[in-house]
């Protein structure tokens, strides 16, 4: 808990004011059934108008003192609560912009929108039940468990007995109560994961009617959730009861005991009207920290889960020396690398040069390590041996932020987020104008598409692009990455639903920027307008060349161009 813990120290002197505050709320509690006692003995009992009207006073005094210090305690309370929650929150999304993609597929994320959603909230009241109640109910209890004793000793044995054995017995729940509320957290990532799922795929979901499956999943995930989520109030709910009649039972025995003590005057009404209200306070105080309890036991649960992402070790990396190279080639030398978790090499001692200013087409079957190639040159991951630089420099030596600015990348899923178009392609290059905004929309073949829209650039998207055809989405996903003016552009399978005519026209535009461009495709027709071809198979370089010379010799080749119906058609004939 000390790396959550640590984000309170900024609040140190607003938390010391706090508690200052609820001191000075707890001492007017104690002190009122000592100014109650002398009233009924001194006033009323003696017949002292005057008496009565002096003690009521002062105790009116103190307890509007106390409701001004409880209202300014729970205005700072909630305050340090809520900026608690928002430095908590921001710097896990700190902490999860700066993993590494293999550090990311350590949690899902699911548990990731949970742990920054619920499990802080659950922190944030702790924090704020801490300034406001933790404190002040068990020390309510051990300060009115003495006053009782001063009032009254032999009144208040009981008191001395039951208080340790039901503050024991809570605290022990309390330390149990934390593995079960982390259980509960668990069942809420599942209901989390399987209502994101829904959620992402209701199109698919509909096309196969699915919907009735997809309601048991959630169905079964919901149930799981609230039946532990029962166990849990049920073991704490039984607090509850067994703490009332411990504590009604010892306020019968002070009433029964008082009487007789009375009766034999070695008690007066005051101090039995006193102990009784020092009990009624220790009783409400001990319910409340079956609250407490509750809140701690789920806040030290969510405290665990929060420190797990933030204590994460960032990824050793060696020391980044080497700046980026205006002009080299990009040579991969013996690369292997396997995907975290994975148990055989995607790219196995994989071997090639492109050279600056090329068009580098990847051809390859589904699993032959194409995408993770790409995803090795702006270091979304790490090899696990060889060598991959640019311009004669070890990319690994490189500051990472300059490397990837000099990149711009399409993945395969075309992801835009919700706002306008214009905030979409601009997303690529936050200073771009917009004359930057439309070239690069030009130059990705979507300008005409904008402005025939009734809002053209200012038209609002929905999430990840929904109202957009796919074709649409990913000539705006080139659109963003064409914007940053990139010196190395690396298309991971992204005009794989455009038209000849419009691929053609993206090539050509491409070709125009005079960067180094890295193309995955299925698609012979686009391979062939590339200056360079590479064939992967089983995560090794199989063949290069052109268009030409793959055509004319390899059989591997030739046997994909039948496949997609091309024979000695040229790229021309095709297009028109």
């Amino acid at each position: 808990m000390n790396g959550v813990l640590s984000l309170l120290k900024p609040y140190r002197l607003k938390m010391a004011a706090a508690w200052g505050l609820m001191l000075l709320e707890l001492a007017v509690e104690l002190i009122l059934p000592i100014l109650m006692a002398k009233m009924i003995d001194d006033g009323i009992v003696a017949g002292d108008l005057d008496a009565v009207i002096r003690c009521g006073a002062v105790m009116i005094a103190l307890s509007l003192f106390a409701f001004a210090a409880g209202i300014t305690n729970s205005f700072i309370a909630a305050r340090i609560g809520q900026n608690y929650g928002f430095d908590i929150r921001k710097k896990l999304i700190e902490k999860v912009q700066s993993f590494s993609f293999a550090q990311y597929g350590h949690f899902d994320t699911s548990t990731l929108i949970t742990r920054m959603t619920n499990d802080v909230t659950q922190l944030q009241n702790a924090v704020f039940m801490s300034l406001r109640i933790m404190m002040r109910a068990p020390l309510l209890i051990i300060f009115g468990t003495a006053m009782a004793v001063y009032v009254h000793f032999g009144l208040s044995l009981v008191l001395l007995v039951t208080v340790p054995i039901m503050t024991v017995f809570m605290l022990f729940m309390m330390r149990r109560g934390a593995g079960m509320f982390q259980q509960v957290q668990k069942k809420l990532d599942k209901v989390n994961s399987v209502m994101r799922e829904n959620l992402t795929g209701i199109r698919l979901i509909k096309a196969f009617v699915r919907h009735d499956h997809e309601k048991a999943r959630f169905q079964q995930a919901g149930m799981a959730l609230m039946d532990e989520t029962i166990r849990v109030i049920r073991t704490f709910e039984s607090i509850v009861p067994i703490l009332l009649l411990v504590m009604n039972g010892s306020l019968l025995f002070i009433l029964w005991f008082g009487f007789v003590e009375m009766q034999s005057g070695n008690a007066t009404t005051g101090e039995i009207v006193a102990i009784i209200n020092y009990a009624a306070r220790i009783i409400i105080s001990l319910s409340i920290l079956t609250f407490i309890t509750i809140a701690f036991a789920r806040g030290k649960a969510s405290a665990g889960r929060i420190d797990e992402v933030l204590q994460m070790e960032e990824e050793k990396l060696k020391p980044m020396t080497e700046t980026y190279p205006e002009n080299g080639d990009i040579v991969f030398e013996n690369v292997t690398f396997t995907y975290p978790g994975g148990t055989a090499p995607v790219l196995n001692r994989l071997s090639m040069t492109v050279k600056r200013g090329e068009i580098a087409a990847i051809l390859g079957e589904t699993g032959a390590g194409k995408s993770a190639l790409l995803s090795l040159i702006p270091r979304l991951y790490e090899p696990d041996s060889g060598v991959l630089s640019i311009g004669g420099r070890e990319i690994s030596g490189m500051d990472m932020d300059s490397l990837r600015r000099k990149i711009g990348f399409v993945p395969q899923e075309s992801h835009l987020f919700t706002g306008s178009i214009l905030e979409n392609i601009r997303w690529g290059k936050k200073e771009a104008t917009e004359e930057e905004v439309v070239e690069a929309a030009r130059k990705a073949q979507i300008h005409d598409t904008i402005t025939s829209l009734p809002e053209g650039y200012k038209t609002v998207i929905g999430q990840k692009g929904v109202t957009l055809s796919g074709g649409q989405k990913q000539r705006l996903s080139i659109a963003r990455a064409l914007i940053r003016k990139p010196d190395i552009l690396l298309l991971d399978d992204s005009t794989s639903a455009l038209d000849v005519k419009t691929e053609a026209a993206l090539i050509d535009a491409i070709t125009a920027e005079k960067c180094t461009v890295f193309i995955v495709t299925q698609k012979i027709i686009t391979a062939e307008l590339a200056d360079h071809i590479f064939m992967i198979e089983d995560g090794k370089v199989a063949a290069s060349g052109t268009h030409e010379q793959l055509a004319a010799e390899n059989g591997l080749y030739q046997h994909l161009m039948e496949s997609q119906g091309r024979k000695e058609e040229t790229y021309e004939q095709t297009r028109r």
